[in-house]
């Protein structure tokens, strides 16, 4: 029995991951789990009750996305991505975790409208029931819109695309003349970074992010090294 990676279809923290198994071309099952019975369906992480979650074939079980992929990495790539004793990567990879991943849903639900079609789009994608996928679908923008994007939008002081734009020049200008974070090739920052910005990818939304050239430049550079992405 192989690996596998249980995941929801549109979550940041599963694309992240995602992105290093296609890049690597891992032979992986991917099991996309029922939001609803998320704790259920991977008991056999104990109490973590979260996507994503990785489990080997010997049944070895690693969660949270940046530790999945430091162990995809060093177990299957032979650390060829991530060396933990750099100061650089360590940095920026906190820098991603931290700054890239609270820009995903001001992007998505920053309005009513747009929180109203990402519920929505979700609620096809997602291994919802009849039932529950509608109840997320016109129950859950007004959650994601009214208590939480608009939150983080008016803490932040910027609109959704400048806040991604902002990020997008600070990331590639840490590049330093490369045309990726790790140099001629794709690193695990990359694809950490790659993973957030591609969960937006399906939306209206990501329009928004493509006139930063930079930043769609490297995007569209790390999409070209995954396999079946």
């Amino acid at each position: 029995m192989g690996a596998s990676l249980h995941i929801y279809h549109t979550c940041p923290f599963c694309w992240k991951v995602r992105a290093l198994v296609r890049h690597l071309n891992l032979p992986v099952t991917v099991v996309q789990v029922n939001p609803f019975r998320v704790k259920k369906e991977i008991a056999f992480a104990d109490d973590w009750g979260k996507v994503p979650v990785w489990r080997e074939g010997d049944g070895t079980v690693v969660v949270d996305s940046t530790p999945i992929m430091k162990h995809i990495d060093a177990t299957h790539n032979n650390g060829g991505l991530y060396d933990a004793e750099d100061a650089r990567q360590n940095e920026w990879m906190a820098w991603v975790d931290t700054h890239l991943s609270k820009a995903t849903v001001p992007l998505l639900y920053g309005s009513l409208g747009s929180a109203l079609s990402t519920t929505r789009r979700i609620s096809k994608v997602e291994k919802f029931n009849w039932f529950s996928k509608r109840l997320y679908a016109w129950a859950g923008f007004p959650v994601m819109w009214g208590i939480i994007a608009k939150k983080r939008v008016k803490a932040d002081g910027r609109t959704p695309k400048q806040r991604w734009h902002d990020l997008l020049g600070e990331f590639t200008d840490a590049f330093e003349g490369q045309p990726f974070f790790g140099g001629e090739a794709p690193d695990l920052v990359d694809l950490a970074a790659y993973g957030y910005m591609r969960s937006c990818a399906d939306y209206p939304q990501f329009d928004q992010l493509r006139d930063h050239t930079a930043g769609m430049a490297w995007y569209n550079a790390v999409a070209a090294t995954l396999h079946g992405a």
